[in-house]
């Protein structure tokens, strides 16, 4: 029989791992907004302005809140992060994570990340 701490450290250690999977992930509903909408600023599509902040709903939400308050600490809260990072050093967090944020680069095209870049960097 396990006793109450040993549960409580498994219970944890559950938690966070489950936590930490949910970060991105998602990306159903990240496309480029139809013309005509109101698109917020950021990179280009054929044409098409990628609307940053679907793009953010759809992969950022989990860590981060639905407005931009950080789930899961200080470091996720990005209601000001604009004065805190450049448009450049948020690009490559987005791109690269680190510091407990997984990896976009993969997950996001170009435009989608300097798109949410560009959004972020606003932030301020």
């Amino acid at each position: 029989m396990m006793s109450k701490s040993r549960w409580a450290g498994l219970s944890v250690s559950v938690l966070l791992a489950l936590s930490l999977s949910a970060c991105g992930g998602n990306k159903q509903g990240a496309s480029p907004s139809p013309g005509g909408g109101a698109a917020t600023p950021g990179g280009t599509t054929g044409g098409a302005t990628v609307d940053a902040q679907a793009v953010y709903k759809a992969n950022c939400v989990t860590c981060h809140g639905d407005n931009l308050e950080g789930r899961m600490g200080g470091n996720t809260n990005l209601t000001k992060v604009g004065g805190r990072k450049s448009k450049d050093q948020i690009t490559a967090q987005i791109t690269n994570g680190g510091n407990g944020m997984p990896a976009f680069g993969s997950k996001l095209k170009p435009d989608e990340i300097s798109a949410l870049a560009d959004w972020l960097a606003a932030k301020k």
